[in-house]
């Protein structure tokens, strides 16, 4: 396999760097939470996943829309590729919500509504991958799965008016709000530095698993096709 072309390596080492620079940050230059304590100091790491999960689902939505509209199956290997990463993305979401939230409210996990959408999502992003394993024929488990992956969307703003539609533990919005970030300016700028790395390394993940699903398929209908010669031969 060729290596990978100098414009996605940098975005995965850029990616590595900012984060590795806004981990520092929220040690070094971001205040101690007045409430919170030491254990705030996940937020820097926690909100960015939730962030960049809901990236993922995005993308995977507008690429099953694409896949639906076109069939190409490129749409189909970006939303492919995307979902296999919002799994992870997610998962660290809820296990780093879990590590933050046992300190703080005294429990591993609550049914808030914010946790229990979060949850739902995961099993719908899971659910897209296994029914893409269990469905044999290709292009029918693209269609399948757009739909489902355009399900999963639908989640998404669920989750984030959750704090405000129904009473819940986890607490409101503080980065985007109405007036403005609730939090100091060096709180900020770690939390956008952070942000903006996840959002690099998610970028460099997806341009890599793309080009290996490409890689897999191509390979796939080579091998198809040298069966089909051999069958045709030994006729």
């Amino acid at each position: 396999m060729a290596p990978l072309p100098p414009g996605v390596r940098l975005l995965g080492w850029a990616g590595l760097v900012l984060l590795l620079l806004a981990l520092g940050g929220a040690f070094v230059i971001a205040p101690t939470e007045a409430v919170q304590g030491i254990h705030q100091r996940i937020f820097y790491i926690h909100v960015p996943l939730a962030w960049t999960a809901f990236l993922a689902v995005g993308v995977v939505l507008v690429a099953s829309v694409g896949y639906l509209v076109r069939r190409a199956i490129l749409w189909d290997v970006v939303a492919h590729s995307s979902a296999d990463l919002g799994v992870v993305l997610t998962t660290l979401t809820l296990v780093t919500g879990a590590i933050w939230g046992r300190p703080i409210w005294g429990t591993w996990w609550s049914w808030d509504p914010k946790l229990t959408t979060t949850l739902i999502l995961w099993f719908i992003l899971v659910g897209y991958l296994m029914l893409r394993s269990y469905v044999p024929e290709r292009e029918r488990a693209a269609r399948f799965c757009a739909a489902l992956g355009i399900l999963g969307a639908i989640d998404l703003p669920i989750i984030y008016f959750s704090t405000e539609w129904w009473r819940a533990l986890h607490p409101p919005a503080v980065v985007v709000t109405s007036a403005g970030p609730a939090m100091p300016i060096s709180m900020l700028w770690v939390f956008l530095l952070s942000f903006t790395a996840m959002n690099l390394l998610f970028s460099f993940l997806l341009l890599h698993r793309v080009r290996i699903e490409r890689l897999t398929i191509a390979v796939l209908e080579r091998l198809a096709m040298r069966e089909a010669e051999a069958g045709d031969a030994s006729r």
